[in-house]
């Protein structure tokens, strides 16, 4: 999922339905809402989100700054105007990317990917066994063909390979396909997702990747590689001097 941080209804309200377009979730808060929020996100919490959209506040320096120091995914900025003295200071304080809108939601998914290949150094797709799976919203491939997945179980797939070799909880993935603020649709719902999705690549693949524990939670893995037993976490040497709190307020435009 990706937050959007934006003083205007109307732009968060254009975003998400681009976002939901795509099938992607997408939750906007007020810049006036959002430093709560923050302070009482917990880590899974921010393990669920995919990257970060900042648009029109009035310190989006100072928010950039305040998510980098919880926050070590993407982060991209979003301009009304042209301005050099505005996107160098955005970049200065913590941005990946800045953007000038109109921006459609494919090219910021795209410019997403394009950071986090360069951060990671990879082709832009995992390898399981004969199956690659892409990040870019293109469909998985078996030996070369094609396996069309629902949308849903396309992304559960993406997620689980983009952690491989840790596990996710049922509630991470429920978080990054559904958003934090969804109480619509209950959290075992992943489960008929991931049971659907198991014996699509059972059948194709001769073996089920994914490996689950009871109160563990998922993990993908080839044939020949023993499944994990740690959870997966956040970068702790990264984010270890904040302790998980409570969940702050719902934001405005939740």
């Amino acid at each position: 999922m990706f937050i959007l941080i934006e003083a205007r209804g109307q732009v968060v309200a254009a975003f998400e339905a681009q976002f939901a377009r795509e099938g992607i979730a997408m939750t906007g808060f007020h810049p006036a809402d959002f430093p709560d929020w923050l302070a009482g996100a917990t880590r899974s919490e921010l393990m669920a989100i995919e990257g970060f959209l900042i648009g029109e506040a009035a310190d989006r320096g100072g928010l950039i700054r305040s998510i980098r120091g919880k926050f070590p995914g993407v982060m991209v900025a979003l301009n009304d105007i042209a301005s050099l003295d505005q996107t160098l200071d955005l970049f200065a304080s913590g941005a990946d990317d800045v953007v000038r809108k109109p921006v459609h939601v494919r090219e910021i998914l795209a410019r997403v990917q394009a950071i986090r290949r360069r951060w990671d150094s990879q082709s832009g797709h995992a390898s399981v066994g004969p199956m690659k799976v892409y990040f870019d919203g293109r469909d998985p491939e078996v030996d070369g063909d094609i396996l069309s997945l629902p949308r849903r179980e396309r992304r559960i797939l993406e997620f689980l390979a983009s952690h491989r070799g840790r596990r996710v909880t049922k509630a991470q993935i429920f978080h990054t396909i559904y958003g934090l603020f969804d109480e619509n649709v209950e959290e075992n719902v992943v489960e008929s997702h991931v049971s659907k999705l198991r014996k699509k690549l059972r059948q194709r693949i001769g073996y089920d990747p994914i490996d689950s524990k009871r109160y563990l939670g998922y993990c993908l893995v080839d044939a020949a590689t023993p499944a994990v037993s740690a959870t997966f976490d956040l970068d702790d040497a990264r984010l270890d001097h904040h302790a998980p709190h409570p969940v702050g307020r719902v934001p405005a435009y939740a």
